[in-house]
């Protein structure tokens, strides 16, 4: 039986049997013929001899799990994929979208040469001409270009943009579409911890007794890691799972409670968890005493980062109101439900596993709702023991290697420093060899403010973003309100639009230059995911045609802008800043890189300079040789006195991570939040409290809309829509309508559906009863479908501190399309 030909649940049973994606060259022909999947055996500990198939690792290219896949080439193709057994973080399973990766490279539509759009269509041309019409439009108005990409940047192609744009043209306008996504998460951590990222790692999943989804449905967007506790039950282990959600999920289906909330009410949640806590004294005095700090925002309505100190007796007092009955009043979770959370965080004699991604992220409140949720953790104790973790999940391969930690951010700089601070401007200065003060201090504009500026005419106010070059994103079917935020450009004929990508999208439609990009393993490469494990991959397979990777791109500019003479692209020493030599100390021309690849790696060059600035935040990495020959390593990775590379698993705790200060015995402590902001060695207990979301649901538009991704999908679906089994498995987006809804309606399943907001309008086929069931009121739907942008009606709110737009709850109404206006 063939994978596809499995349900989800049996899928979860069975996802053990690895299983090759091909085995002949015509597995992934261009025109996505269909295949059957041949098995491999479950017992088999390495990949299989095959014959004229060689295997090498690399992650995969999907999500933030960062699962490891052994992957087999024969003539230059991707013949085979099966997982990698030895490696950590998946154990030699993957999801059904990974079984499929190597299809991803063989889709039909592959861009394979740089087009440049004329007034009759577009054109081929050369790279060198693509390469000068950049170069020269940058040179003119250096201050009105940005650059806008993506979670799924390699750490080197991320930190090459971040080298070119802020070090060389000292312009802050860069943004990654982890801003759309993560950053919320990482305004938490740093408001808690005073340093972004995750404390615990994927082994707390082995640990813990109870795992709570907030908002989150990891059944299907994070399978291997749900079954990697799910399986645990089989083993005849209990573990309780508990299920916070606005709609019935595949992760409901498996949890011991399901607590289903009003939009944006998981803020009274979480206070009422701390209400409970303190009113039953069943918080952990001694953590809280020794470890933490309290901290409140003067005005709710306009929060910042870092808020106020607060006191013990204060925070009673303002989580005081949010006892069970009135968190019910606001969420409707039952009162026992709330109850019940309060008393399992109470206990001493268990451990607790948070999990949580878009729901808390993509939120209007997306900062606060972190916060108390870390708070929720300290007031508790459950924390930075194995199983005691609050631990925020990504959607991209490497949103917390590229985005985060390169610091591809409008108001970042690599390894966790700011553009505002001197300090950190000069220590970049310093290792790019830079003139003292090249570098801008002012933060470039953040994803939503960036397409803002560009979809404005430049003669008028806010209109100072003229080009902007994506790359491996698509923002034309991903940023909300595509109205306000993308579809203006097709008017503009002042503004000018660079996309670097594999196929065409929703993107390139709208695109001036189109430059085809190398895809997974047809480049070097290096992820950073989820748990802080930084992996490695070569090259396998050449990329088709003209394709080139989009570090190369980058540097090839660069070199242009070199040769016109542009200073910025020269260091204090004259030389180019992105100088590249071979192995015998030669410098290679940018042209002449594609005949070095194997002698010159690029890579290697950028991630060692890069490595440079990780200490100060101490987030160190080991040299690029390390992670060759290891299945990724969990920063920081220190050395040891026999001259080992030494990984850490949970930060701030004594136990494990080396940066952990001394007691008076000279002994580890306990627990040290050395990058605490209060400066203490302490992290932040917050209370923020329930307020309105900025639109709810009205005579109008009386229900809420919820967006999302499938199991079988990834993001835009711009690759998984082109393999074909995942495309027969959901073909095309839906409406999730709860049956009540549909009934009073007169909504059939499979029948046509207005869905209406103040922003557009769009109309999808209703499913009814499906694999999700959103609650009364209430519908959901997946945005991977290009031909049916759910962005033309979503809400552009951000949150005020994290600027992540909330992608989860915005106003709508709903009719049948037979009986609507239009």
């Amino acid at each position: 039986m063939s994978l596809m030909q499995l349900d989800r649940r049996n899928f979860l049973k069975s996802v053990a049997m690895a299983t090759a994606t091909a085995a002949a060259h015509e597995t992934f022909a261009a025109t996505t013929n269909d295949v059957s999947l041949p098995q491999l055996d479950p017992k088999v500990t390495d990949p299989p001899a095959i014959d004229g198939v060689v295997w090498d690792k690399a992650p995969c290219r999907f999500c933030g799990t960062g699962c490891h896949v052994m992957v087999g080439v024969k003539n230059n193709r991707v013949v085979a994929v099966t997982g990698d057994r030895h490696a950590a973080v998946n154990k030699g399973l993957l999801c059904v979208k990974g079984y499929h990766v190597g299809s991803i490279l063989y889709g039909q539509g592959r861009l394979t040469q740089p087009l440049l759009k004329t007034d009759t269509g577009y054109k081929a041309i050369s790279w060198e001409e693509a390469i000068k019409v950049i170069a020269k439009r940058i040179i003119k108005r250096p201050k009105t270009f940005a650059i806008y990409g993506s979670g799924q940047w390699t750490i080197p192609e991320g930190y090459a943009c971040q080298k070119f744009i802020k070090g060389g043209l000292a312009n802050n306008h860069i943004d990654p579409n982890a801003r759309l996504c993560m950053a919320s998460a990482v305004t938490g951590f740093i408001g808690t911890y005073g340093v972004d990222e995750p404390a615990g790692c994927y082994d707390d999943l082995d640990a813990a007794n109870v795992i709570i989804t907030w908002g989150n449905n990891p059944a299907e967007m994070h399978p291997v890691l749900f079954s990697r506790f799910i399986d645990r039950r089989s083993r005849g282990e209990k573990v309780t799972l508990i299920d916070i959600g606005t709609r019935r999920t595949r992760t409901t289906e498996q949890a011991d409670h399901y607590l289903c909330f009003n939009p944006h009410s998981d803020l009274a949640i979480a206070n009422g968890i701390m209400q409970q806590l303190i009113e039953n004294d069943t918080f952990d005095k001694k953590f809280v005493e020794q470890h933490c700090n309290f901290r409140y925002q003067v005005d709710p309505k306009k929060p910042g980062l870092k808020g106020a100190p607060s006191t013990f007796e204060a925070f009673k007092k303002a989580v005081a109101e949010y006892t069970p009955e009135r968190v019910e009043e606001i969420s409707g979770v039952p009162a026992d439900k709330i109850r019940m959370l309060g008393k399992l965080f109470g206990r001493r004699d268990i451990r607790i596993t948070s999990l949580w991604c878009m729901g808390m992220n993509q939120h209007s409140a997306g900062t606060m709702i972190n916060n108390l949720v870390h708070s929720v953790h300290l007031l508790s104790g459950h924390f930075g023991r194995p199983g005691d973790a609050p631990t925020s999940l990504t959607g991209q391969p490497s949103a917390c290697g590229t985005a985060r930690e390169v610091g591809t951010l409008a108001h970042a700089l690599p390894g966790g420093r700011l553009v505002k601070l001197k300090a950190h401007r000069q220590h970049c200065e310093d290792i790019w060899n830079l003139p003292r003060g090249r570098m801008n201090p002012k933060p470039g504009y953040h994803t939503v403010k960036m397409w803002e500026a560009f979809c404005t005419p430049t003669d008028q106010p806010g209109g100072d973003i003229d080009t902007i070059w994506v790359q491996v994103t698509n923002p034309g079917q991903t940023l909300p309100n595509l109205h306000k935020l993308f579809d203006p450009k097709a008017n503009l004929k002042d503004k000018f639009l660079i996309v670097s990508d594999v196929y065409p999208t929703a993107t390139t439609q709208l695109a001036d230059l189109i430059l085809p990009a190398a895809l997974w393993v047809e480049k070097n490469g290096m992820f950073g995911n989820s748990e802080r494990r930084t992996q490695q991959w070569f090259r396998q397979v050449t990329p088709p045609g003209q394709a080139r990777d989009d570090c190369w791109q980058v540097i090839a500019v660069a070199r242009a802008m070199f040769d016109m003479g542009h200073e910025g692209m020269r260091d204090k020493d004259g030389k180019f800043i992105f100088e590249t030599k071979d192995d015998q100390g030669s410098e290679v021309p940018i042209w002449e890189w594609e005949n070095y690849y194997g002698k010159v790696n690029v890579d290697e060059a950028l991630f060692e300079e890069y490595r440079k600035f990780t200490r100060l935040k101490h987030k160190d990495l080991a040299p690029y040789s390390e992670y060759v020959k290891a299945h990724g390593l969990r920063w920081p990775v220190v050395q040891q006195p026999d001259g080992s590379w030494r990984e850490t698993g949970f930060r701030f705790s004594g136990f494990d991570d080396p940066y952990v200060g001394k007691d008076a015995s000279g002994k580890p402590k306990e627990f040290d939040f050395y990058h605490s902001t209060t400066k203490d060695g302490r992290a932040q207990i917050w209370h923020y409290p329930y307020l309105d979301p900025p639109e709810m649901p009205d005579a109008t538009y009386p229900f809420w809309l919820c967006t999302g991704r499938v199991l079988e999908h990834w993001h835009s679906g711009t690759m998984t829509r082109r393999v074909p089994q995942l495309a027969r498995a959901v073909p095309r987006a839906y409406v999730e309508i709860n049956p009540d809804d549909a009934k009073a309606a007169g909504i059939a399943q499979g029948s046509p559906v207005k869905i209406e907001s103040r922003r557009g309008s769009i109309v999808l086929p209703a499913r009814i009863n499906g694999r999700g069931q959103p609650p009364r009121g209430s519908i959901f739907v997946p945005f991977f479908d290009e031909t049916k942008l759910i962005n033309n009606v979503t809400l552009d709110v951000t949150c005020p501190i994290s600027k992540e737009p909330d992608y989860k709850k915005c106003a709508v109404s709903i009719m049948p399309v037979s009986t609507s206006k239009g």
